[in-house]
């Protein structure tokens, strides 16, 4: 986050708090990282969507986890994120994923959805059945939640719906 979003904008990075993905005991990161969440609470949340409509490394599953945890990542996961890495094999397996609870509390939610691949994951995160199967579709029960997304992404909403403008 540092790297790619954060030492790119004018924030305070005392303001910014990330789990350590590296941990040794993560239940104890993920414990702390809870904590943090409780004491301060989340202004806003800054997520894409994944192919398979994961948020925050919530991959597809039975239920939405409320606490951070140890995700598995699904192997479309591992894909796409291959290409911020030199090769596939340094690619983490797993991730600390903030819990679909934490990212719920915040106050704004911020998704992004960029490309013609994630046009159908949008539109069945947005109009589907709200499911952990599908874990952006959660986002319609939020607060304050903004959905920026490129002409690509939107393509298929505009196909079944005949509009892009959301309200």
């Amino acid at each position: 986050m540092n790297t790619n979003l954060f030492d790119h904008v004018n924030i305070d990075k005392a303001n910014t708090f990330v789990p350590n993905g590296k941990a040794q005991d993560t239940k104890a990161e993920c414990d702390a990282y809870d904590a943090r969440i409780m004491e301060k609470g989340v202004d806003i949340q800054l997520l894409g969507i994944g192919l398979d409509g994961h948020i925050g490394f919530n991959e597809p599953d039975e239920f939405f986890t409320k606490e951070t945890h140890v995700v598995t990542l699904d192997p479309s996961t591992i894909e796409a994120n291959a290409r911020f890495f030199e090769s596939k094999s340094e690619v983490p397996t797993k991730a600390l994923s903030m819990g679909i609870g934490q990212i719920m509390s915040a106050k704004k939610i911020l998704l992004l959805a960029m490309g013609k691949g994630k046009a159908d994951i949008l539109e069945r995160s947005l109009f589907g059945d709200v499911t952990p199967a599908v874990p952006a579709s959660i986002l319609r029960f939020a607060k304050d939640v903004v959905v920026f997304a490129d002409k690509d992404a939107l393509s298929t909403i505009i196909e079944k719906h005949g509009t892009a403008v959301l309200a």
